[in-house]
């Protein structure tokens, strides 16, 4: 293939045939055609510039799961600083195999510390300042966990049900979903609080020291973030 007309994240496995502008070439079957993870955000390094650029007044990114595929669509003005975060951690590939380590029925589904420790400590305590709610926590919307006033970091959560009670808090949406909401709802949920809890409930340390291996070992049947990728809003 010639003339830089396609970039991909190639994998193993018997050939694909894709059509492009005309030309046929061969890519290995499993091949994404979905945007990389960008190498230059410093993943290691939460204070650099980088990560305190705007993001586009909407995006979207769409969610890998071992329970399929859902998209959630953000809007920057609801939560201008949230908005941001996530969009530079997902383009950073920060989500990328990690779990879903609090999932209850009927409340929400709560994700966002990675399954490498290395980097899980590094955003364990960078919290950013708080935004003001614009939007009700409603059932598909996604807003960031957090203890008090200016404790949001890397924590996310989805709402499996209207839970309004959580505006009196300032829990600030800053998306929803808007495809794939049956595939949230059927995260694993029989863990509950035991895998993980809230940031409230204190029980998150071997979340952050051990990671995938930890949950992987006590809790397997937690549902899989295999991948977060932006997409364009056309």
């Amino acid at each position: 293939m010639s003339g830089g007309l396609l970039a991909a994240v190639v994998r193993l496995g018997p050939p694909i045939v894709v059509l492009l502008a005309g030309t046929a070439c061969s890519l290995p079957r499993g091949t994404s055609l979905l945007p990389a993870p960008v190498q230059d955000l410093p993943i290691q390094n939460p204070g650099h510039p980088a990560w305190f650029e705007p993001a586009p007044g909407a995006f979207r990114v769409r969610f890998e799961t071992t329970q399929g595929v859902f998209v959630i669509e953000v809007v920057r003005d609801w939560a201008l600083r949230g908005a941001d975060r996530l969009y530079h951690l997902v383009r950073a590939g920060f989500f990328d195999d990690s779990r879903f380590f609090r999932v209850r029925a009927g409340f929400i589904a709560q994700f966002g510390i990675p399954g490498d420790p290395a980097i899980a400590g590094v955003w364990r305590d960078r919290a950013m300042p708080d935004d003001s709610a614009t939007q009700s926590n409603q059932r598909g919307f996604i807003a960031y966990a957090m203890t008090g006033p200016n404790t949001r970091t890397t924590q996310l959560f989805i709402n499996l049900a209207d839970n309004q009670r959580l505006d009196a808090e300032n829990f600030a949406p800053i998306g929803r979903v808007i495809e794939g909401m049956d595939v949230v709802d059927r995260l694993y949920a029989g863990y509950d609080e035991a895998s993980g809890g809230g940031m409230r409930l204190g029980r998150q340390g071997r979340l952050f020291t051990e990671g995938n291996a930890y949950l992987d070992r006590e809790f397997p049947r937690l549902g899989r973030l295999i991948r977060a990728t932006v997409l364009p809003i056309r």
